[in-house]
């Protein structure tokens, strides 16, 4: 568990941080037109933070980190989702100091998102496993009956 802890924690800072890379960027150069360095901090947050915390409270419900895709999943996921941020911040950087852009970048970019997907597969074939092998966690079990109805 505390490793899905602590990469939402670290996509928290990284995207808080991204945000602000933006604003300085763009101010630096006084740049106003459309850049993919806007939505960089967006998909770490959703993507990174706000999905790493579902997948923690799923953790708590069913454990999905006992099924034997989780590793891969994590992997994979994670590896697709700085590939995608990676390649976004550079196309921005591009855009905003007015450098053409190799069609290099958006392929990576593509791959990215390829991996992204592929790790979401991954997850919900792992999570409907653990979902349908248990109602609940053992560990949770007695917090479930003592609640009031």
């Amino acid at each position: 568990m505390q490793k899905i802890y602590y990469a939402a924690h670290t996509y928290m800072i990284v995207g808080v941080i991204s945000g602000l890379v933006y604003r300085e960027i763009t101010k630096w150069q006084d740049f106003t037109g459309d850049t993919q360095l806007a939505v960089v901090h967006t998909h770490l947050l959703a993507l990174g933070m706000l999905f790493h915390l579902i997948v923690l409270a799923l953790e708590k419900a069913f454990g999905p980190s006992d099924g034997k895709l989780f590793d891969w999943f994590f992997r994979i996921y994670n590896a697709g989702l700085v590939l995608t941020v990676t390649m976004m911040t550079v196309h921005g950087i591009q855009t905003v100091f007015g450098a053409k852009t190799s069609a290099a970048i958006s392929g990576l970019a593509g791959l990215g998102h390829i991996t992204l997907t592929i790790g979401l597969i991954l997850f919900f074939i792992n999570l409907g496993k653990q979902v349908s092998g248990a109602t609940a966690r053992p560990d949770n079990a007695s917090q479930l009956h003592d609640q009031p109805a």
